[in-house]
């Protein structure tokens, strides 16, 4: 008999045990072995909701139903499903949470079958904090055909963990001398940028080492900031069998007889197969200096997808169907326009909100305007320019400092804050900002004024990014975004004729310095090292040091990267800054 294997590539929302149990009770059925992600049973990352006592009684009634319905099933299928197994003490405080893979078995109910060996505790993962590992490899019958076991991390060798699953699991092997139908991998993957392709290379070098194939089945869902793109497969050897789609539910039958790739016994082991290889930089060092490597159209058109999937699920999750953005006539603005109005489904709309001061140019008028009609997108006009003079005179007859520079170049920026949120009540919008990832980075924004919004599209973004994504997004859509807006220098207009590179160092060299920063970790020596300016890196070290205060107060942002600012960056505000400012 043919051993049928069925991908479920599953969306579901964290802890809507009611949804999940009745996924399951829809799914299992028929023939074949059912292969769930990681913690299926639960969605990840749960952070301190597995410490909560109603998340924990809820969940272990969640098991007893499922257990109570397999029992009273008939049939030849069987599942595997990720979840937790908790141990308790006597007061019914967790002793041990375990993530685990369990195993469905109609007629005998829910019986648990292995844990998970690698506990990432790096960037956004802190799961050594909440579970305990485990020590022992697992092996799976089914239909006759032996299969190995794996969570997640289990599959990437590291030098930060001191055990590498894969090898432990393929000397047990070699010893008992099996022969494995194939290597099952229940996943919680976060997206990032050409991961997928690392993912493909990480899974030929296992289905080549062990022999068999490499089923890897992920979830989808957006999180916070954090998305799961799915994008499960099956590679047999060197050979990608089976790819599911990305950011969509799916399911996906195969057989093992699908399966007869050319099968290598001892493959070459490169750096790009390892966990520090999800984590390579985006800097080309050849040029001097150094420069931000240019995204292909497909590493566009990948971005593109994940952030309009991001965008829809923090909204669809927190309940919101209209949403607000403040148009400048700008790049950043214009982009995040561009990703919502295109990215619109039935039942949802978006205002744009153009807020013109003193020192706004007629351009970014007529240029807000027209991208406004391209889009078909109504366009609110509500011009500052008496309310800041209100505020000015206000404070030059109460106060004697003088009302110049950043405080008046401040106070505009917050009064259109200000406004965004009165408009948001009435409407019921959610604000969106339109910060980029330069920004955020060198303190380039106001607090409370041009920072503010429920989520952030574009703060795993850099300036540069921004401009290359704007023109895939005119070449994908047939340019919603107007090419004035594409040409013209990037300018807050706070003042008279002012340029962001009046403050900044161009951002063809500013946002490489800043991911050497960010993603290579590196100090003053290094970056001198690769050719750049000591005058400019010394002012954007000093200015993305003493901004962490701002991007401690800043919202969710959209995780596309290896490395993000927002919930897997954790750095002190308060700490000495001067060894970092010294060659």
């Amino acid at each position: 008999m043919k051993a049928t294997l069925i991908l479920h590539q599953t969306h579901h929302t964290l802890a809507d045990f009611d949804a999940i149990f009745q996924n399951i009770v829809e799914t299992l059925n028929g023939d074949g072995l059912h292969l769930f992600p990681e913690l299926y049973l639960t969605g990840y990352p749960l952070q301190d909701l597995v410490l909560q006592r109603p998340f924990i009684d809820s969940y272990q009634g969640h098991l007893n139903d499922i257990d109570t319905w397999a029992r009273s099933q008939r049939g030849e299928w069987r599942a595997l499903v990720g979840g937790l197994a908790y141990e308790f003490e006597r007061d019914r405080i967790p002793k041990k949470i375990r993530n685990v893979i369990y195993e469905i078995i109609p007629g005998k109910g829910l019986q648990e079958l292995y844990t998970k060996r690698l506990l990432p505790n790096y960037d956004i993962f802190d799961e050594q904090k909440y579970f305990s590992r485990g020590t022992e490899n697992r092996f799976y019958e089914f239909r006759g055909e032996t299969f190995g076991l794996q969570i997640c991390e289990d599959m990437w060798a590291s030098s930060f963990h001191e055990i590498d699953p894969c090898e432990l699991l393929l000397i047990e092997v070699r010893e008992r001398g099996l022969r494995l139908a194939g290597l099952i991998n229940l996943s919680a993957s976060p997206f990032e940028a050409a991961k997928r392709k690392k993912r493909f290379e990480r899974a030929r070098t296992i289905s080549l080492l062990f022999g068999c194939p490499f089923f890897y089945v992920n979830r989808v869902g957006g999180e916070d900031e954090i998305l799961f793109d799915g994008a499960s497969f099956v590679m047999a050897g060197s050979t990608l069998a089976v790819e599911l789609r990305s950011f969509e539910a799916e399911t996906r039958a195969v057989t093992l007889e699908d399966f007869t790739g050319n099968y290598l016994s001892e493959p070459p082991k490169a750096q790009e197969n390892t966990w520090e290889g999800l984590f390579s930089p985006r800097i080309d060092p050849v040029p001097v200096p150094a420069r931000l490597q240019r995204w292909s159209d497909d590493e566009c058109d990948e971005v593109l997808r994940a952030l309009t999937f991001g965008f829809q699920e923090y909204a669809t999750k927190s309940g919101f169907r209209k949403f607000l953005i403040a148009l400048s006539g700008g790049m950043d603005s214009a982009l995040v326009l561009a990703i919502v109005s295109l990215g619109l489904r039935p039942g949802q709309e978006v205002e744009a909100i153009y807020m013109p001061s003193i020192y706004s140019s007629p351009v970014s008028t007529e240029l807000s305007e027209e991208m406004c009609r391209r889009l078909g997108i109504p366009l609110s006009y509500f011009p500052i320019k008496f309310l800041h003079a209100a505020v000015r005179n206000a404070f030059t007859q109460t106060f004697p400092e003088p009302f110049t520079g950043l405080t008046d170049e401040n106070v505009q920026s917050r009064l259109r804050g200000t406004l965004l949120y009165t408009r948001s009540n009435q409407t019921g919008a959610m604000v969106l900002n339109t910060s980029n990832k330069s920004e955020l980075a060198v303190g380039y924004s106001t607090l409370y004024g041009d920072s503010v919004g429920a989520l952030s599209i574009l703060g795993d973004l850099y300036k540069s990014e921004v401009y290359r994504l704007a023109e895939y997004v005119n070449l994908r859509f047939k340019d919603p975004i107007p090419a004035g807006i594409l040409d013209r220098g990037p300018s807050a207009e706070l003042r008279d004729n002012q340029l962001d590179q009046d403050s900044l160092p161009p951002y063809d060299r500013l946002d490489p310095i800043l991911e050497g920063i960010l993603s290579f970790r590196l100090g003053k020596k290094e970056l001198l090292g690769l050719g750049f300016p000591e005058a400019e890196v010394t002012k954007v070290l000093h200015l993305y040091l003493k901004s962490e205060y701002k991007r401690a107060q800043f919202c969710p942002i959209l995780k596309v990267k290896a490395k993000s600012f927002g919930f897997g960056y954790r750095v002190p505000i308060s700490k000495n800054m001067n060894y970092q400012l010294q060659s």
